[in-house]
């Protein structure tokens, strides 16, 4: 099992790194993109030393975590807005870069990756603190309510995390127009997040009690 794991992880990691290299350098219409090769390094260095940690250690959460298709149609649709926003925003980088539109100072793409990095590590406790973590919204057999640290802040740390990460990446860019692009980011995980709770408020027990005693979904005393 590990090994099928292990094919189809490595294979989902190659087409990753060769998809988000084709629409940032062929856009940018050059090898000599800094800013994009930093971001390569950022995302895909950590995401593969994280992804052999969990073959190793909790292989079901990674199995879990590569789990891609949705049930419900409302969330296939901001899984593709998702992926619309990523496309035009690696893109719209790239024409940045290229055409020097609206270029940012380079301190905003070393900032950034400090971000990034506080991203990752965020999301590295998130997974800590939760092994039912899915791509997909679901309920997994024995499943149960995690209320204690980053969840006993917020309701959906993971998604805090990853708004801090997609936020920082145009950023790391040095591409305002990008920036633009991916602050849609916001309104797609408002609406993944509502349809994520009403699921888990119908079936995870205790859930309802959890959202009673933990008022914010993603930044405190915000919302």
């Amino acid at each position: 099992m590990k090994t099928k794991l292990f094919l189809n992880a490595l294979a989902r990691f190659v087409a990753g790194v060769v998809l988000v290299g084709a629409l940032l350098f062929v856009s940018a219409g050059t090898w000599n993109y800094p800013q994009a090769w930093l971001l390569m390094g950022l995302i895909f260095i950590p995401v593969f030393l994280a992804g052999i940690v969990l073959l190793v250690k909790d292989p079901e959460l990674l199995a879990r975590r590569m789990k891609a298709k949705e049930e419900q149609g409302e969330q296939r649709k901001v899984i593709a807005l998702s992926g619309l926003m990523f496309i035009g925003g690696f893109v719209i980088a790239g024409l940045d870069y290229r055409y020097q539109i609206l270029p940012l100072p380079g301190i905003v793409s070393s900032i950034a990756t400090v971000v990034l990095l506080a991203a990752y590590v965020l999301y590295g406790e998130v997974l800590r603190e939760n092994r039912y973590l899915s791509r997909t919204i679901e309920v997994a057999k024995g499943q149960k309510v995690v209320d204690t640290g980053l969840y006993g802040l917020v309701r959906h740390p993971m998604y805090s995390a990853t708004i801090l990460l997609f936020v920082s990446i145009p950023l790391v860019l040095g591409s305002g127009l990008s920036f633009l692009v991916f602050l849609f980011y916001l309104p797609i995980i408002i609406k993944r997040i509502q349809g994520e709770e009403r699921v888990l408020a119908q079936e995870l027990d205790g859930y309802p009690e959890y959202q009673q005693k933990v008022k914010y979904r993603l930044l405190p005393f915000v919302w």
